[in-house]
């Protein structure tokens, strides 16, 4: 038996930590899942928090407005900031043609990190009247928060990220003290048409991969679910963006067929914060 030590799940932040009383660590068979902690096959059991708690938002600091003039790669952008010409590292590698386009207002996040190359991260931007979050971070920070919170599933008695099954790496874990378990995989959505929200913006195969690995845990008696954080607010619907890549709609289609959970969730956004909010339609 061993009993649990009170660590705060992140440090940095100012929530308070659930109840001083010891908790009981319980050892069991992982079975199929990869990325355990422990040796001989066995993982730890815990719990991350106490699940009355509210779920926080994803907060930056340091965040100043700027203007995006040019992208000459994935990873860095040129942008306007005070009058100056500024090199910012653009934290999403996706595509985001219909965001990022000359004149565009921007939000920055600055750094005091003498050691990196760029001194800016660019976080959001406008597209109109339309704040959108482009940290591809940051939908799986605001999940884990959201989970630990009761807002996915409650009672949660474990919450893991980056768990290996089969050929994929997964978001989550989870599972409960009744014995359910079950993966999710998150995906954060910045694409945007006419107040319905699309994913992807590109083809992905990756995408494709993990929807047919939920369809073989839902066969094997893990329930599965996608959990599609949409990066803005307001949004009427989602569907899957089948002009772009239309295997990831099909594949979409039959993970749902098969009984695999699909979640659309927006956010309430800043230019420095992000938090998951209400549900939004999702139409197949």
């Amino acid at each position: 038996m061993l009993i649990a030590v009170r660590v705060h799940p992140f440090p940095s932040r100012t929530r308070k930590l659930s109840s001083l009383a010891p908790k009981i660590l319980v050892w069991r068979r992982t079975g199929k899942i990869g990325n355990a902690d422990t040796e001989n096959g066995l993982h730890m059991k815990s719990v991350f928090c106490s699940l009355e708690e509210e779920w926080e938002s994803v907060h930056y600091s340091g965040v100043r407005r700027g203007v995006f003039v040019d992208r000459p790669n994935r990873f860095i952008a040129h942008a306007e900031l005070g009058g100056q010409r500024v090199v910012c590292h653009v934290k999403n590698t996706g595509r985001c043609r219909e965001l990022l386009t000359p004149g565009a207002v921007i939000y920055l996040q600055e750094s005091d990190n003498p050691n990196r190359k760029t001194r800016y991260d660019l976080i959001a931007v406008e597209k109109g009247g339309l704040l959108i979050n482009m940290d591809a971070q940051a939908p799986n920070q605001v999940f884990r928060e959201w989970a630990e919170g009761g807002g996915f599933l409650p009672g949660l008695s474990l919450l893991r990220p980056e768990t290996a099954w089969g050929k994929s790496r997964f978001d989550f874990y989870w599972e409960l003290s009744t014995g359910r378990r079950g993966f999710v995989e998150v995906k954060g959505v910045t694409l945007e048409e006419d107040g319905h929200a699309r994913f992807p913006d590109a083809p992905t195969e990756r995408g494709v991969k993990h929807l047919e690995e939920l369809i073989a845990c839902q066969a094997e008696g893990y329930e599965a679910a996608v959990c599609f954080v949409l990066q803005m607010a307001g949004m009427r619907d989602f569907a899957p963006n089948d002009l772009s890549h239309p295997a990831f709609g099909a594949a979409l289609r039959r993970a749902a067929a098969a009984g695999v959970q699909i979640l659309a969730r927006e956010c309430t956004v800043t230019p420095d914060s992000l938090a998951i909010a209400g549900p939004v339609p999702v139409c197949l």
